[in-house]
């Protein structure tokens, strides 16, 4: 009888000594584990130059954690790294590890952070994915390029302010001539781009690009000298072309001419400024309100304006937190720590900026609170961005939750209050 070995049997020189043949054993191997499998193609493309491309997605947690990781190879003082861009819903997050890391780096990801990963190289494509459970299927693929990319860190960024964006960006003094950014302006100018990376990923979620129907209507108020304004309309119409009626809010009345004038110089359909104030303006229907660095109070005024409007979106980013400082008292465990005048000031702001979110929740919004703008260019803001969702005035545990903080805290007066009453 002639059977099979596993790899732990001693070899037999003859299995059968009546006809003298000789039988080597049948060796059962392990299926080769699809996670390590990928690991090494990603690592043997690396040392062999073949490299192209590695798409991470498929998050298995939400809350903070990036949407997706792209990676490329970059030589960094002349060694290779693997540049990896974490892509967050509002920002994106880059960082650089040597390739000697890249193999435990990999694992941890596919092994409990991404489900699914994408690996490209010069000879062929491979993909990874991970079922809930946690078996992982890994499948190849005839490679979709084999063009080499560039292995420069220092690359131009991809940027919405391109040439088109050259007319009002000069017109606001932003760029010269040339389209350069001025010295003076450039941290404006990285600030309203990064304001338009966020916008688009909120436009995204409120369905609007690439929609039908009439045109979406946009408030932008306290709008300036319409830097974030213009950056809007730029977005929507020459980005997107998608129809939009973008109308910035602003109280001077210089400003309002010279946004209006420059406007019309450069024949922006669908533009307009108006004079008034958060409260006053005499605004249509809306799907989006905008109001950023209103100060104090005005930032609620202008969360109040969006619900009445029944604006879709709503995004503020507050400034000058100055109505529930006096009222916070210092209840325990924190009473230690509010003896610190900085302590009990940020507490305040984080306290009114969290009560803010509890009323866009009560009003029927899901809320995201986030820092606006990285902090090389800017101070560090906290943007409150709002998406209606649901019926307002319903939540029962929003509701609570505000009572819950303001008995905590002994607020007795919010500006937003008004809206507790209407259910």
């Amino acid at each position: 009888m002639i059977r099979s070995f596993t790899q732990n049997d001693a070899l037999p020189i003859i299995a059968n000594d009546r006809v003298g043949c000789v039988v080597w054993p049948v060796l059962t191997m392990p299926k080769p584990n699809p996670i390590d499998q990928f690991k090494a193609n990603l690592v043997v493309s690396l040392e062999a130059g073949t490299f192209m491309r590695l798409v991470l997605s498929r998050p298995t947690r939400g809350d903070d954690a990036p949407e997706k990781v792209l990676a490329r190879l970059v030589n960094l003082k002349g060694m290779p790294h693997l540049s990896l861009t974490y892509r967050h819903p509002t920002r994106d997050v880059t960082k650089n590890i040597p390739i000697t890391e890249v193999g435990s780096w990999i694992s941890e990801q596919v092994s409990g952070h991404f489900r699914s990963a994408l690996l490209g190289t010069m000879k062929r494509d491979w993909q990874l994915h991970v079922d809930e459970s946690g078996e992982a299927k890994l499948v190849g693929h005839k490679s979709s390029s084999n063009e080499v990319p560039s292995r420069e860190h220092d690359q131009a960024k991809e940027t919405i302010l391109d040439n088109s964006a050259r007319d009002w960006l000069r017109g606001l003094d932003v760029v010269d001539g040339d389209g350069k950014v001025r010295a003076s302006m450039a941290d404006k100018h990285s600030q309203i781009d990064r304001y338009l990376e966020i916008f688009t990923h909120l436009a995204k979620d409120c369905a609007w690009i690439g929609r039908d129907g009439p045109p979406l209507q946009l408030a932008d108020m306290g709008s300036g000298k319409g830097y974030l304004t213009f950056g809007l309309w730029h977005l929507f119409h020459r980005v997107w072309k998608q129809p939009m009626r973008v109308i910035g809010v602003e109280s001077r009345q210089d400003l309002v001419k010279t946004t209006n004038d420059l406007s019309r110089k450069i024949g922006a359909d669908g533009l307009e400024f108006m004079a008034g104030t958060i409260e006053s303006a005499k605004l249509p229907k809306i799907d989006g309100l905008i109001a950023l660095h209103a100060c104090n109070t005005a930032t609620d005024d202008a969360i109040r304006r969006g619900i009445e409007l029944g604006a879709q979106l709503i995004v503020v980013a507050p400034c000058c937190h100055k109505e529930v400082r006096p009222q916070m008292g210092k209840p325990e465990p924190l009473a230690s720590v509010l003896e610190h005048g900085i302590m009990a000031e940020r507490m305040a702001e984080w306290a009114t900026d969290g009560l803010r979110a509890l009323f866009l929740e009560w009003a029927g919004y899901r809320t995201k609170v986030f820092e606006f703008v990285s902090s090389e260019h800017t101070p560090k803001n906290l943007m409150i961005a709002a998406i209606r969702i649901g019926e307002p005035f319903t939540s029962k545990k929003a509701r609570e939750q505000i009572d819950q903080m303001k008995t905590f805290f002994g607020i007795k007066h919010h500006a937003l209050d008004s809206l507790l009453s209407r259910n």
